[in-house]
């Protein structure tokens, strides 16, 4: 088991990626990172898994980076510094385009890269006491590696203060921004996390797949006749599919699509 990333997956499908640093407020470093992308592929790959949940053990979902790592980059020269950005992307990027749902669990604090990896999640639940914050400009650095992810999430305007001001704010303005989703009491969040994740097993997990792929290819772009053409060939492939098929026969016959567990 690897000593900072702890994973499993229940009888369900759910999987739990657990950042598992609670000492050091599940900051990243270097060695972290690589784990926590080995990991997320790994679930990727097992065909049991259904839904991705990133959560994190103790008071904080991550502070950010490591100090004790911040202390080793100072001596890297550009190139060295690229390596580790290379390494933050590859993280962000894996997480962002993972064909399955992918739900964040935040409590306490979720600091700079912490908020990108919640920010490439497809839903965040925060407990209402979480705080937030972009806080590389207090150290003469910017946050570029979860810029897009985070801007993507709560728009340039917004971006343009909390990346420059490193202001905290509370989990009812991270929603208010479109950080997070849903805010729940701090006893509630397993719970609200759980009844997420029964939601998307009611659904079909190549539907799914495919319905962020559609998001991912449509964003960002105007309604074209390449656009409105995307969504005829994409809808068409689907329901030719096996899930869809089967998804069809089940509404039809007035039955649970096989799918959907049954005790």
């Amino acid at each position: 088991m690897l000593h900072s990333i702890l994973h499993s997956v229940d009888d369900l499908g759910i999987a739990t990626l657990r950042l598992n640093r609670a000492e050091l407020h599940n900051a990243l470093d270097d060695t972290m990172i690589v784990q926590l992308t080995t990991a997320l592929e790994t679930l990727i790959a097992d065909a049991r898994v259904r839904a991705i949940v990133l959560a994190a053990e103790g008071i904080s979902f991550c502070a950010g980076h490591d100090s004790a790592w911040m202390q080793r980059m100072a001596g890297f020269d550009q190139e060295g510094i690229k390596q580790h950005a290379r390494l933050l992307a590859t993280l962000l990027g894996t997480l962002d385009n993972c064909p399955k749902p992918t739900i964040a669990r935040v409590q306490g604090s979720a600091f700079g890269i912490g908020a990108g990896l919640l920010a490439c999640c497809d839903i965040a639940i925060g407990a209402s006491e979480a705080l937030f914050c972009f806080s590389d400009v207090k150290l003469g650095m910017i946050p570029a590696s979860a810029a897009p992810y985070v801007m993507r999430a709560i728009g340039e305007r917004a971006a343009r203060r909390y990346f420059i001001t490193a202001e905290r704010f509370n989990a009812g303005k991270a929603k208010r921004l479109g950080l997070i989703h849903l805010v729940v009491e701090d006893e509630e969040l397993d719970m609200a996390v759980a009844q997420m994740c029964r939601q998307v097993l009611l659904n079909g997990p190549q539907a799914m797949a495919e319905a962020k792929q559609l998001v991912r290819e449509l964003g960002g772009r105007a309604i074209t006749a390449d656009a409105i053409e995307t969504t005829i060939e994409r809808i068409a492939q689907v329901h030719a599919s096996a899930e869809g098929q089967e998804g069809i026969a089940a509404f039809i016959e007035q039955r649970a699509p096989s799918w959907i567990h049954r005790e």
